[in-house]
Formats: structure tokens, sequence, C-alpha cells
């Protein structure tokens, strides 16, 4: 890799101190550092022995007129490859988020055309609170990329996630980026790692006889996207599917079925699971008998098909002796879909349950506009992508068993 430069924000943290190690880490790699301490930072490290690291001048005030002069902060947001926040502290988070810029530090980053790259570091109730995972999202989508925060014991005397990863692992990230090699999920927070997430997801089919069968109009859209989602936050996900025309997702662990008792069977082996997220479109019925011999259309003979009850999967799941923390139901209704997925909340024992009207072109289609019921309440969310619907449900995840 040929010579590379960094540009280096250190946040006000206790972890500041580590930004003292990444600087001689990058040293040996031949990766070049310029550093911005901010205000609260520098009561942590100071300009001296950053500058002292770097072998350059170390840039804390907005408004040096000499500073300015020698490189404007315009230029300094620029003229890296890439620029690194360590630790990047809630308050940092937000800012850039929110597009602040009251000191260096905040206006660099709102000024910088280069990809950020973000190692957070705060207390675990911070780290969890909604406020802090919605700003997160929004650098997600401006292309930002994060690496950590660990699990483990905090300054403050907690235990959880939150604890800024470490200086190796960072500089390991910084390599990957600068050469090119890094996605932007590669490095993403995983708060969901050692959680376990069963989800069920497609049609059943429920056999006649061997060329015909009863079944539905599901693409498994919802729930692969789900998968995915949860996936990418870490998460062991077991994905109990009927048959469709997807691929599975990466990193996931694929169980094919046909028919609802072998997906109930299929969920009970994968328990015991942290969440189950029952999206599957489940036949309600299966014919009493089958035969393995066509049925020949003949009007003199032809009967009507004798129905059977199918098992209740969700009902089960939710009822059972190794019940998951979090039992998620979705609800596929064409008419009065608020009012029956209420009743489906309290009849299935179920925590959550995900409406959505289906008159239209939802079964199939690559968008969905869903109600989030709980006990608390109802949350309507907008029409959005099924990704997007799914990286929502994720993070409602994370805000609850996270």
């Amino acid at each position: 890799m040929s010579e590379k430069r960094i540009l280096l924000i250190i946040g006000g943290g206790i972890a500041a101190f580590k930004a003292l190690l990444l600087i001689r880490l990058l040293a040996k790699r031949g990766i070049k550092t310029s550093t911005i301490i901010t205000k609260a930072g520098a009561e942590f490290v100071t300009p001296l022995s950053v500058g002292g690291l770097s072998g350059e001048k170390t840039y804390t005030d907005l408004f040096s007129l000499s500073d300015e002069q020698e490189m404007g902060h315009i230029e300094l947001s620029r003229s890296s490859d890439l620029v690194v926040v360590v630790p990047a502290t809630a308050d940092l988070l937000a800012k850039a988020a929110r597009g602040l810029a009251n000191d260096l530090a905040s206006t660099t980053l709102l000024a910088t055309d280069k990809r950020v790259l973000y190692a957070p570091a705060m207390n675990v109730r911070m780290w969890e609170h909604p406020a802090t995972r919605r700003n997160i999202q929004i650098l997600r989508e401006n292309h930002a990329v994060f690496v950590g925060p660990d699990e483990g014991d905090m300054a403050c005397g907690e235990f959880g996630f939150g604890r800024m990863a470490e200086p190796e692992t960072i500089a390991d990230a910084i390599e990957k980026i600068l050469d090119g090699k890094t996605h932007l999920d590669d490095l993403a927070p995983k708060p969901l790692k050692n959680k376990h997430i069963l989800i069920t997801a497609g049609p059943t089919r429920e056999p006649i006889d061997p060329v015909r069968f009863l079944s539905n109009h599901s693409s498994g859209k919802q729930g692969y996207a789900i998968a995915k989602a949860c996936a990418a936050l870490g998460a062991k996900v077991t994905l109990v599917s009927g048959p469709v025309a997807l691929a599975p997702p990466q990193g996931v662990n694929m169980v094919q079925v046909e028919t609802a008792r072998e997906m109930l069977d299929a969920s009970k082996h994968a328990l015991p699971a942290d969440v189950f997220i029952s999206v599957a479109a489940v036949a309600d019925w299966r014919p009493k008998t089958n035969t393995n011999k066509k049925i020949k259309k003949d009007k003199q003979k032809l009967q009507p098909l004798a129905l059977r009850e199918n098992p209740d999967i969700l009902r089960t799941i939710a009822g059972g002796k190794n019940r998951p923390k979090l039992v998620i139901g979705f609800a596929a209704e064409t008419d009065n879909v608020l009012n029956y997925a209420k009743a489906k909340l309290a009849n299935k024992n179920c925590d959550w349950i995900v409406a959505n009207d289906v008159s239209g072109d939802v079964m199939g289609g690559d968008n969905n506009k869903v109600i989030l019921i709980t006990k608390s309440g109802a949350d309507m969310w907008p029409l959005m992508g099924k990704f997007e619907v799914a990286k929502k449900l994720a993070q409602k995840i994370v805000e609850t068993i996270g």
C-alpha cells in the first residue's frame, strides 16, 4: 500500500488515551496521522503528547487565525484519505448526524468529502438510547463506517456494549478501508451479537395430490429481509423458509420446509432462541387426506375437498416451555387491519404484532406499510421498502433486548 494519511479526531472520553496507541500503530504501518483534539478530548490527552507521537502539529481551535492561514478547516478536512473519530462520543455522533458545526472537529466532519470511520465509546445506556441509534442510522445512510463498540467493563462500572474497540482492531479497519477492501457493513456495530433469532418466512404448501397443493401468494421477501438485517447486526439467525424463489441471505442458517407441520417441527428444533419472528404466511388448513395419484377431472366423481386445521406455529412457540424472550407475529389483513391485529396480539400470546394491509401488491411486491402493535400501543410506519422495514424492526429489537 502506498503512503496514506488519515485525519484523526480525538473526542472527549476516558478511551481517548487509546488514540495515542493508535497513532503509534499506524506509524509502524506507514500511515501518517494529522490530528484534531476537541476541547473535551484535551482533558484526557494533551496536544503535546499527540503531536509528539504523530510528528505533526495538532489542531484544536476553529478560530485560530494562524491555523487558518496555514491550513483552513476545509483543507484540513480534505487533505487526508480517511477521517477517523476516536473515541466517537455520543455528543460527536449527534453533531455529525445533525450537521452541527460549532467547533473545529464538527466543522471538519461537515466539510469533509472523505469517508469517516467512527469508533464509538460511551456508557451502555447512552449507546442503547434511541437517540443514539437514530444518529448512527443517519450517519450510516451517509456512508459512514463504524468499528465497535465492544462488550465489556466500562470506566463507569457498568458492563455492556459501549467499550471502544481496541487500537489494533481500529488500525486493521483503517488499513482495510484505505485498501478499498471493506464493505460498509463489514465494520458495523454488532449489538445483536450472541443473540439467536429464529425467523419463519414464505408460504407453506399443503399437498392435495402429487401435482396440486394449497398455498398463498407470499414471496418470502419480508422474512428474508428481516433475516438479513438481523444477521448484519451480529445475530445468529435461523431462517425456516417455505418454498420461495429467493437466494438465502448470507450468514444465515437456512432450513427449507414445505408444509406447516414441517415448519413447526423445524422451528421447535431450532429453539432455544432469544427472539422468534413469525413472518411466514402459513396455510391455515390442509387436506384431510392426500393421494399419491393425480385426482382426475371427473365431474361425476368430484367430491368437495375436506380440510383439517393446521397447527398454529406462532401460538405454539409463544406458549411453549422454551418461549423466546421476544415473540413477534405478522398479521396480513385485507380489511379492519388494526382491530384484527390487536385481537391477534392477545390471542397468540405474543409480544408484538407487525400488521399490514395486503389487499394491494404487498405479497410479492417490494414495499410494505406496517403498523407495529405492542401492549403499549400502535406505531404506524410510512410506506417503505421491505428491507427498510426489516432494518427498522431489527433496530426495535436491539432497543428491546440488544
